[in-house]
């Protein structure tokens, strides 16, 4: 069986009246016979599949990637059931047995075929919602899962729920460290630079748009945006920078058409973050992209000429168009008018720089081998759940509300200051990382290590309101300890 993807590129010369509706980049599954039907007899397996993922868009999965990884399980559950003479839709009894030998041969056959348990559920939990599917639509009479009934229980209400038991059990996940605590935070922050940990230059580094790596790795620090999102935004779509600087956060719109499942959101970002990307803009960029030749190369599609930019839009290639509206494929494309990209990080020559993975665990290479062995390895994620916990840090022990009382002194934004004044902080940072729900925030947090951030604030809140004797606390828990030596207990 083929995986292909569809692209409409030429299509004024298949002998089509219209344009196909078929969207860009959807997979389609293609038997080894290169054939799509046998006549008038029911449609082949491969394309009750094929309809399933056109009709993904419009069913909750907007985003190109999910429709690849949605493929690929349908597929290689296909090809398995192919290998032991099972049918995509056969009977619930040999379905059942099918799930059966493959749960086995996921779990514990060839290396290389191997699933952990949890890639093993998401793809349970594809075939699930394709044979749901499947089944209202008529193509099929029974499908290899059983279900148990389960309540699900958000802010006191409940509801009923079906739990597919095709999963395996897992441990609780405890806590790891996923995040950078503040002084290895500024260990990366001057390794972007190329600064050493007491600020002096790195003499042993020699980088290259060292300013504009830490431009963009302080904006990913400071507004806990994707890797795709801080990727493919555009100048035109930074903020304003105050007129003067500010203690409480500055809102961030991130567009839709390159958040993760394309749901607008507005974010924020510090001051002085905002300013480090204006400087970088203005100067390094402004220095490295003018005056340049580049192009995009013709495998990524016909150039998207700019002209009259603004905070809105822009003309592309003569056609007035909203940045908002732009995929990530097509914001690659854009030739700035005075020439090279207009993604916002370029590099030399004037192309669009999109390697931030690389650039982030090469500098963590770099400050362990020469700074500090303990420092983590870095992703983009990695950086996202940072600013969590900072946020939520900031969120508990009531920062930015003094912050904001200080802007409202000045009658500053009155909607935000309102906002961090009252609302509850997990609502707040399930705004700020664009979650569906704050249960999802919830779950997110209890990867992270979040009873520090609870303990520090209940303990500054008691010692400034002369509640907690530090002194004496210490001389407790010393003795606690004590008492477990002379016990015998080590």
């Amino acid at each position: 069986m083929i995986l292909s993807f569809f692209s409409s590129r030429g299509w004024e010369s298949w002998d089509v009246e219209h344009r196909p509706l078929i969207p860009e980049g959807m997979p389609v599954l293609v038997d080894d016979d290169l054939c799509f039907e046998d006549g008038p007899a029911a449609p082949r397996a491969t394309a009750v599949v094929n309809r399933w993922l056109r009709e993904l868009p419009a069913s909750g999965a907007p985003s190109s990637s999910s429709w690849e990884n949605y493929a690929r399980a349908v597929k290689e559950w296909m090809e398995f059931l192919a290998e032991h003479g099972v049918e995509l839709f056969d009977s619930r009894e040999r379905l059942k047995a099918g799930l059966s030998r493959y749960a086995e041969h996921r779990a514990a056959g060839p290396l290389k075929v191997r699933f952990a348990a949890t890639t093993w559920g998401q793809h349970m939990s594809i075939l699930s919602l394709f044979y749901r599917w499947a089944i209202d639509e008529g193509y099929a009479t029974a499908e290899p899962f059983t279900y148990r009934a389960a309540r699900a229980l958000f802010a006191g209400t409940g509801r009923e729920v079906r739990v597919n038991l095709a999963v395996r059990r897992t441990p609780k996940p405890h806590v790891t460290i996923k995040y950078l605590e503040p002084d290895f935070t500024e260990l990366f922050r001057k390794g972007l630079r190329g600064l050493a940990p007491d600020g002096s230059d790195d003499t042993g580094f020699h980088g290259r748009e060292l300013t504009r790596n830490g431009a963009i790795g302080d904006l990913a620090l400071a507004t806990g945006l994707r890797l795709q999102e801080f990727t493919y935004l555009l100048p035109w779509e930074i903020p304003a920078l105050p007129p003067e600087p500010t203690a409480v956060p500055i809102p961030f719109p991130v567009p839709a058409a390159i958040t993760k499942g394309k749901k607008f959101r507005t974010t924020w970002i510090s001051y002085e973050a905002l300013a480090g990307v204006h400087d970088y803009l203005e100067l390094d960029r402004a220095a490295t992209a003018e005056g340049t030749r580049w192009r995009p190369p013709r495998r990524w599609g016909e150039p998207l000429m700019v002209t009259e930019p603004d905070a809105r839009g822009g003309l592309l290639n003569g056609i007035r168009r909203p940045w908002v509206s732009l995929t990530p494929a097509e914001r690659r494309r854009l030739v700035a008018p005075s020439g090279g990209s207009c993604l916002l990080a370029v590099k030399n020559g004037g192309g669009p720089f999109t390697a931030w993975a690389t650039v982030f665990e090469r500098t963590s290479e770099r400050i362990r081998a020469r700074f500090e062995p303990r420092f983590p390895h870095v992703w983009p994620h990695r950086l996202r759940h940072s600013f969590s916990m900072r946020t939520l840090e900031y969120l508990v022990t009531g920062h930015y509300r003094q912050a904001a009382k200080l802007v409202r002194d000045t009658d500053a934004d009155a909607a935000l200051v309102f906002y961090l004044t009252k609302a509850d902080p997990l609502l707040v940072l399930r705004d700020l990382l664009g979650h569906s729900t704050v249960l999802t925030t919830e779950k997110y947090l209890r990867r992270l290590d979040t009873t520090r951030i609870y303990r520090e604030a209940y303990e500054g809140a008691g010692a400034a309101a002369g509640l907690i004797d530090e002194a004496a606390a210490d001389h407790e828990a010393d003795a606690e300890f004590t008492d477990d030596i002379q016990d015998g207990d080590l």
